[in-house]
C-alpha cells in the first residue's frame, strides 16, 4: 500500500492530476506549484519510489509519465468498502426521502399519533 501513502499528500496528488493528462516534463510540472523545484523534485521521486510515476531522460530534459497500476491494485483494494459505503449511503438516501414525504404531507387531527 506504498501508493497509499504516497497519495495522502494534497501536491502529490495533483502531481498525479497532472500526469493523468499525459506526459511532461519535470520542469513542466514544477513550474505550476508555488512550492520550490527541489520539493516538486522530491514529490516525484516519493512518487516515483511507490511505483506511480516512471520517468525517461530525453536529451536534458526529465520526462515524467503515470503509471496506473498502483492505482488499480488502490482501488480492487477499496471495493469492499465502496459496496459498504453504497449501502449505507441507500439507507441514508432512504432516510431523507421518508422525511422530505412527512415534511410534504404532515398528519392531520384525525390521523392516528
Amino acid at each position: 500500500m506504498e501508493a497509499l501513502a504516497a497519495i495522502a499528500d494534497p501536491t502529490r496528488r495533483q502531481l498525479l492530476d497532472l500526469l493523468a493528462q499525459g506526459e511532461l516534463a519535470a520542469g513542466e510540472l514544477a513550474g505550476r506549484f508555488l512550492v520550490s523545484r527541489p520539493a516538486v523534485s522530491r514529490h516525484l521521486r516519493v512518487l516515483r519510489e511507490a511505483g506511480l510515476v516512471r520517468s525517461r531522460v530525453e536529451g536534458r530534459r526529465r520526462l515524467y509519465a503515470l503509471d496506473p497500476r498502483p492505482l488499480r491494485e488502490l482501488d480492487e483494494w477499496l471495493e469492499p468498502y465502496r459496496d459498504l459505503w453504497a449501502q449505507r449511503l441507500d439507507a441514508l438516501d432512504t432516510e431523507i426521502a421518508r422525511g422530505r414525504r412527512a415534511r410534504a404531507h404532515p398528519p392531520t387531527d384525525g390521523d392516528a399519533p
